[in-house]
């Protein structure tokens, strides 16, 4: 016999019948199983609105968590070994075997990270909307696996190293190389938002953990790219490049095996809203075009009619959407300056001292490990030593804001710009001191070490801005479009690879020509004017600072959950 509401008297009751009422009319997307067949446990200690794999309440003691997260972020680790081990040495593949020239290679490396990044609003998109998270990070290493593994084909069957390849085998990389990008779409976005979800928001010490995971996500992710740009770009450089595009694959087969046997302990969110997520966000905008109105006007249907069109949820949604996108776009800069650390510094560093022993020099392309490394070593600082600082003064539970956090980021990164067209400055007039500036192929009498400052910084402001944006994004959108939210914070990077790439094209045109002037992207880069171009950045990044303080003075944060 049902319990009428009425004998609902204790908490514990009123949470069992609240388990009933969201779990019998929705279904879970991520695995397939039909809610509403299952029956809550009688058990209190449940998280909200989550199932586990078998489709029953989620129990958090058995579930969840930190238990949870550790294989994924795992699993994260993998991939991002196997990501930066490819794009890290990219341009010195391309330079190198593939014979293209410096701008050229700037621009294909830019392009193709611009890929990468943005490809995971089509992932996110596709995870939110059809197949959940967990789906569309299983399908997406496959992806990878396949990408990885015509790569490393593609590089074995380059035999002549001293020519470049023919045309067909060129083409076959490409596709190789963008089918990882492709691959990064669904399994970047959805598996950091897919972590975030182990923790639940209606539990305060989960709560607490998962601002947390934010940071340790980061931290272990960049002590595996610190790994991995070690390990692999010195087997490309001194081994094979097959075999350091062929460890990649191997280590991504690994990571889908992890995943799946962490499937037991995951938690599987569940909405109470079964409608298509950007549908409804979608016909918000669509209603108030067709009013020729502001968003709320999309209330109303547009023959005068007070029948509602779109629910009051799904107007503050809509706005929260607009209300992120100026944040978004000042950051815009940010990630221009962020995409010099894989292509213009690794340029630099090849033409400098890289010894550590007579016997032993570091390869080019790990230099982008010291800006891992500053995120590995200052990650643990900021969440141990700043935060309880920050939070004594400011009497905030998280020390400072969001916004904060991303504005101090973009001021840093703009020092990074100032600190790198220094040291540029530097190495340019030591080429000119040693007359070995026609001698582009003579390694400068310039320790590399000189580079470690702009690495540092740069890794530094990532550790406010790009964890920053995160949190924020995460934090902000509504509970159906995180995926969607974290593939946005990627985007802003992607876009920004794809202005890097522009500028570069645009600049390396403009000085390049007429009057015999070499072009500040010169394949002699001792004839190169490298540090114009970081000005011209931090002047950029400068004028970013302006604009982000400007939109985040009048940004008003949405709460959530009551937090």
């Amino acid at each position: 016999m049902k319990r009428s509401k009425s004998s609902v008297n204790t908490p514990r009751e009123r949470e069992r019948e609240r388990l009933r009422e969201t779990i019998g009319t929705s279904t879970i997307t991520a695995t397939g199983i039909d809610m509403s067949e299952v029956e809550a446990p009688l058990l209190y200690d449940v998280a909200e609105s989550s199932v586990d794999f078998k489709g029953c309440p989620a129990v958090r003691s058995k579930s969840g968590c930190w238990k949870s997260a550790s294989f994924i972020i795992g699993v994260e680790m993998a991939e991002r070994f196997a990501y930066y081990g490819i794009s890290s040495n990219l341009v010195s593949y391309l330079t190198g075997p593939l014979g293209q020239s410096t701008a050229a290679a700037a621009a294909n490396v830019n392009a193709w990270s611009g890929t990468a990044f943005l490809s995971p609003l089509v992932g996110a998109f596709i995870a939110d909307s059809y197949l959940g998270k967990y789906r569309t990070v299983i399908i997406a290493s496959l992806l990878y696996i396949m990408g990885l593994g015509f790569l490393s084909l593609s590089a074995a069957l380059h035999s002549d190293k001293a020519r470049s390849p023919p045309q067909p085998q060129i083409i076959f990389f490409f596709c190789s190389l963008y089918l990882v990008a492709l691959a990064q779409g669904g399994h970047k976005p959805c598996l950091q938002a897919f972590g975030a979800e182990q923790f639940d928001e209606s539990d305060e010490d989960e709560c607490k953990a998962k601002s947390s995971f934010f940071n340790w996500w980061n931290f272990c992710l960049c002590a595996s790219v610190v790994v991995g740009l070690l390990v692999l770009s010195y087997i490309q450089d001194n081994m094979s490049w097959e075999l350091g595009f062929g460890i990649p694959c191997i280590v991504m087969c690994l990571a889908l095996i992890v995943f799946l046997l962490g499937s037991m302990t995951y938690r599987f969110h569940v909405h109470g809203d079964s409608r298509n997520p950007f549908l409804r966000i979608s016909r918000v905008f669509v209603d108030a075009a067709k009013n020729w109105r502001f968003l709320d006007k999309a209330l109303l249907e547009p023959n005068g009619s007070k029948d509602a069109a779109c629910s009051i949820i799904d107007i503050e949604d809509a706005k929260t959407i607009l209300k992120i996108l100026p944040i978004c776009l000042a950051c815009l800069p940010y990630s221009i300056i962020y995409s010099q650390s894989s292509t213009l510094f690794t340029k630099q560093g090849s033409t400098m001292d890289r010894h550590i022993t007579t016997s032993f020099q570091i390869p080019a392309a790990a230099l982008q490990s010291f800006t891992a490394a500053s995120l590995v070593l200052f990650i643990p600082i900021y969440e141990r030593v700043l935060v309880p600082v920050a939070r004594a003064v400011s009497r905030k539970p998280s020390g400072i804001s969001m916004l904060q956090r991303i504005g101090a980021g973009i001021f840093l990164s703009v020092i990074s710009m100032v600190v790198a067209g220094c040291i540029e400055n530097k190495r340019l007039a030591t080429a000119t001191e040693y007359g070995l500036v026609d001698s582009p192929e003579v390694t400068l009498p310039m320790s590399v070490w000189w580079l470690a400052p702009q690495y540092l910084v740069l890794g530094v402001a990532d550790v406010f801005t790009l964890v920053g944006i995160q949190e924020f994004v995460y934090d902000q959108v509504p509970s159906d479009l995180k995926s969607m939210g974290l593939a946005l914070c990627l985007g802003v990077v992607g876009t920004g690879s794809f202005l890097s790439s522009f500028l570069v094209s645009v600049i390396d045109r403009a000085t390049g020509g007429g009057d015999g002037d070499e072009s500040w992207f010169s394949n002699n880069l001792n004839r190169a004017h490298l540090d114009y171009f970081y000005w011209v950045l931090a002047g950029i990044g400068a004028l970013s600072c302006v604009l982000f303080v400007y939109f985040a003075r009048s940004y008003v944060y949405i709460r959530r959950n009551g937090v």
